[in-house]
């Protein structure tokens, strides 16, 4: 993968009287994450980094394991641009490759692991991954998907505690960072003066990742240096999370990768909480043991956390901070959740930007109002991170700002330093996005008068009923309310005289009853009647892997209603 250096123009200063000013070794360094971590490593050496299960690794083992990972990968031929892939769960293996793969001057490729064989093969091909570690509970997928593959990466065994499958090969990552073995000779010595360096350009790319592909193939996101860096420090610095927190891994590492949790943690010398499987009863038990302060997830993770069985639920012995994004968390579920405890702070942003790049940025004067009317405006996307430029609802025909009124719809964009280099290897994809001079996000929204930003749902997601705009997201607010709702997603059904009448898709709490026309009731007490499902489907709903629901399957679905 070849790296684009931008020319950056360099403007007189005042009062420089003609003389240039320029850039030194002493005055300027690109910005990265790397440096984190060796700065984690000479002030707080023996803090706790990482903890799984009953092991414990200090920053300053983190770091060696970092670099000796780092020297064994140069050993086998990885160079700047070089993608290297990884496919597991909240582990140390990947949180470490956060790390190592860059010190060398590669591109991480965190892959999600409950991909299909064909996706992964694709990912494989189009990104051109040199090596790939495989956790064990993935190796049947991934040697499925090596079948027939042109040019095969070079694979080692991650051989974690807990996982069921075998290993994909016997060279196992432990081995792999472990600078006195080369593994029976299947490894190559390692250099004992391997040092790593900053990137020559913080321009240079640290990560690719790529999209959920729900419209076709999935597309590579290309993260640099610098968009890293800033981005895992607004996490900290707009989270209020202070030095040393204890984060609690329920979102998955491979999201945008994890999204950019992985350095801020070095940023700040916090504490990985890692967890291969989540479910209530781990998340209150790992917040019991370890203290922890800080998590962040999809809507999916306030719903185990508010649904879970009474045995499984333990008093917080302090308040924990989480983050949530992804799917707009109804004010409902915010309320429910705030009740027990926790302090939520809503984000918004996709994988084009770093992951979060709006927050709900919380005004103290909101703090004397009911706690429904706080749950509301906090299920409101927010204000831009401190280092995002530009945020704006924009007509994406004409390229205006829409009114700041709290109705008029116009598409979400972006313009700053934590939006991707581009889509790999698709230029077509790259025109369209960054048309204009903003980046495109897709996302319909409107903005109200104090700046804040509402997401009402995808373009493709609006309900289109009789020549009127119908927010599902709105339909499903009211939904979440209902006692008896666990999970609800609304998306468009043909109808021969409105055009589009909304579907309601609706998973009821175990125990609970509710009937098609008691919920239609329920809405029309609430909505505008043209706003409300004219049916009812009672069923499971299809997610990705990080507690997103597949949308684009309930099209299909609602397409087949009879």
């Amino acid at each position: 993968m070849s790296d684009y250096h931008p020319t950056v123009p360099v403007a007189e200063q005042p009062g420089d009287q003609g003389v240039p000013l320029p850039a030194h070794e002493a005055n300027y360094t690109p910005l990265t994450p790397l440096s984190f971590l060796s700065r984690s490593r000479d002030v707080y050496p023996e803090r706790i980094a990482l903890i799984h299960g009953q092991r414990t690794l200090t920053w300053q083992k983190v770091y060696q394991r970092c670099l000796a990972s780092a020297a064994r990968l140069a050993a086998l031929g990885i160079r700047t641009g070089d993608v290297v892939a990884v496919i597991a769960p909240n582990i140390p293996a990947l949180f470490e490759l956060h790390f190592s793969v860059p010190l060398c001057g590669g591109i991480l490729n965190a892959i999600n692991t409950r991909l299909e064989a064909s996706t992964i093969a694709y990912i494989l091909e189009h990104g051109g991954a040199r090596i790939l570690f495989v956790d064990r509970d993935s190796t049947a997928v991934v040697r499925e998907a090596l079948t027939g593959l042109e040019n095969p990466p070079r694979l080692i065994s991650i051989d974690d505690i807990d996982a069921q499958g075998e290993p994909i090969i016997d060279v196992d990552y432990e081995q792999f960072v472990n600078s006195e073995t080369t593994a029976d000779g299947q490894l190559p010595e390692i250099d004992p003066d391997f040092a790593w360096r900053l990137p020559a350009d913080e321009w240079q790319s640290i990560a690719l990742n790529y999209t959920s592909g729900t419209t076709g193939k999935p597309k590579g996101v290309v993260y640099h240096h610098r968009g890293a860096t800033l981005n895992a420090l607004s996490n900290i610095s707009g989270w209020h999370m202070g030095p040393h927190p204890v984060y609690l891994w329920t979102l998955p590492m491979f999201h945008c990768n994890g999204w950019c949790f992985p350095w801020s943690l070095a940023a700040n010398a916090g504490t990985s909480v890692c967890l291969r499987t989540i479910d209530a009863q781990t998340i209150y038990q790992q917040i019991d043991a370890h203290g922890v302060t800080h998590f962040c997830g999809a809507p999916i993770i306030l719903n185990f956390i508010i649904n879970a069985g009474a045995e499984h639920v333990r008093p917080l012995k302090q308040p924990v901070h989480v983050m949530t994004a992804a799917a707009p968390p109804p004010a409902s579920v915010l309320s429910k959740v705030e009740s027990l405890g926790f302090r939520i702070t809503h984000t918004y942003g996709l994988t084009e930007t770093y992951g979060p790049a709006v927050m709900c940025a919380w005004q103290p004067q909101w703090n004397a109002l009911p706690a429904d009317e706080q749950a509301r405006l906090k299920s409101r996307q927010g204000v831009r991170y401190q280092v995002l430029d530009g945020l704006e609802v924009m007509d994406p025909d004409t390229m205006t700002p829409v009114p700041r009124d709290g109705k008029t719809i116009g598409e979400v964009m972006f313009r700053g330093n934590i939006l991707m280099r581009g889509y790999f290897r698709n230029t077509e994809a790259n025109e369209e996005a960054f048309r204009g001079g903003w980046f495109h996000s897709g996302d319909l929204a409107i903005m109200d008068p104090d700046g804040y930003l509402r997401i009402l749902d995808r373009s493709k997601d609006i309900i289109i009923s009789g020549g009127e705009n119908i927010s599902s997201i709105e339909i499903e607010d009211v939904l979440y309310a209902h006692p008896a709702v666990l999970e609800v997603a609304v998306a468009a059904r043909p109808d021969e005289k409105w055009g589009e009448t909304p579907c309601a898709f609706v998973c009821l709490k175990q125990g609970e009853s509710a009937s098609e026309q008691q919920l239609i009731n329920w809405c029309r007490d609430r909505l505008a009647h043209f706003k409300c499902p004219r049916t009812i489907v009672f069923r499971e709903l299809p997610k990705t892997s990080t507690g997103k629901i597949q949308k684009f399957r309930l099209r299909e679905w609602a397409n087949a209603l009879e």
